[in-house]
């Protein structure tokens, strides 16, 4: 499946159980990043505009671009139809170039001469996964079950493994760093399955394999719920740099 298409019917989940970005990432981006009012943001593979929004709430001018015209839809943001590898944007007319959990599904070369093209200097890019973490039983589990489905969409496990292995490749000979900051959602048993309808490489409705793994979600959920929730946590990580022409 193209990776353009690849949403296209997740997209209600996606939007409702993925979970936004925490104000303290915005915070640190702008001190670091050296934005002012006047900077100009673009958020690249916006999809339903969850990292648009944070740095629109934030009070900064962001343009989104996102090939999958469903996703654009329910973001609601005016996103641009075009890709990372063709953004359609002018020249030298972004100051921070971001990308929240969908850099694996870019082209490294044509995306890294297209973003050289349109970045301002001393212009940004920045980086960012929601990673979760595996600091309590629930979460070990299921982690477990979440590799075991997605071992035959996902045999190599590229997709999990988010194209972590390019980045300094794709900022070389520039160095980058990593910023990393707590998240959470809070989920019940409905939350919960719509987190993982959400995710490509998982079942979805319709699939065989998805009432086995609605009951194992059910009987993981029963155990470790209180009062009816699940606390789902992540390390919000941002790699951020320069690129050099």
């Amino acid at each position: 499946m193209l990776p353009t298409s690849r949403f296209s019917s997740r997209v209600e989940k996606y939007k409702r159980f993925r979970p936004g970005y925490p104000p303290a990432l915005i915070d640190f981006l702008a001190r670091e990043c050296g934005l002012t009012a006047a900077s100009r943001i673009a958020d690249i593979g916006s999809g339903t505009g969850l990292l648009s929004r944070a740095f629109l709430a934030a009070g900064f001018s962001v343009v989104g671009i996102e090939p999958n015209r469903e996703m654009r839809e329910a973001g609601e943001s005016g996103a641009l139809d075009a890709t990372a590898e063709a953004t359609t944007l002018p020249d030298r007319s972004i100051d921070l170039i971001v990308a929240g959990q969908a850099f694996h599904w870019f082209d490294p070369a044509p995306t890294r001469a297209e973003w050289v093209r349109i970045l301002r200097p001393p212009g940004h890019v920045v980086l960012v996964w929601n990673e979760r973490s595996r600091t309590t039983p629930f979460l070990r589990e299921y982690a477990a079950l979440v590799d075991t489905y997605a071992a035959a969409r996902d045999p190599g496990g590229e997709i999990r493994e988010a194209g972590k292995s390019r980045i300094a490749p794709f900022f070389a000979p520039q160095p980058c760093a990593v910023a990393e900051f707590p998240n959470r959602q809070t989920f019940d048993f409905e939350g919960l399955l719509g987190r993982v309808v959400s995710s490509s490489y998982l079942p979805n409705e319709g699939d065989p394999d998805y009432p086995t793994l609605v009951g194992e979600l059910r009987e993981l959920f029963d155990r470790h719920q209180r009062s009816g929730t699940i606390d789902f946590e992540y390390r919000t990580r941002a790699w951020y740099g320069r690129l050099a022409p």
